[in-house]
């Protein structure tokens, strides 16, 4: 795994790397199995997506939570905070374009 921006941030960032890794593979699972199966009505694919979330805000959240506020205090003090600024400004982020409505081609 990499380091993170600041050494003291490092075990925060593995600690949540491992988290999420696991987490994701939880959520992927039942898809990747279901991939052929038409037998998921969206209710119930929205339904498990909402679980899924719950189950990550409490396994990873609070880790997740620490890592950023730990990244952020070293953007902080090794001056960055400008330079994001800038590159923001420069290239912001934008939302993708929504897709084509039903039979508009």
């Amino acid at each position: 795994m990499a380091h993170s921006l600041s050494p003291e941030c490092t075990p925060l960032k593995h600690e949540y790397d491992a988290c999420f890794n696991t987490w994701f593979e939880g959520y992927l699972e039942p898809a990747i199995a279901n991939a052929n199966t038409k037998g998921h009505s969206q209710g119930q694919r929205i339904e498990y997506s909402k679980l899924k979330k719950e189950e990550y805000d409490r396994k990873c959240g609070s880790i997740w939570e620490k890592y950023k506020d730990c990244v952020q205090k070293a953007v902080t003090e090794k001056g960055l905070g400008e330079l994001l600024s800038q590159a923001r400004q420069e290239n912001p982020l934008r939302e993708p374009p929504p897709p084509d409505a039903p039979g508009s081609s």
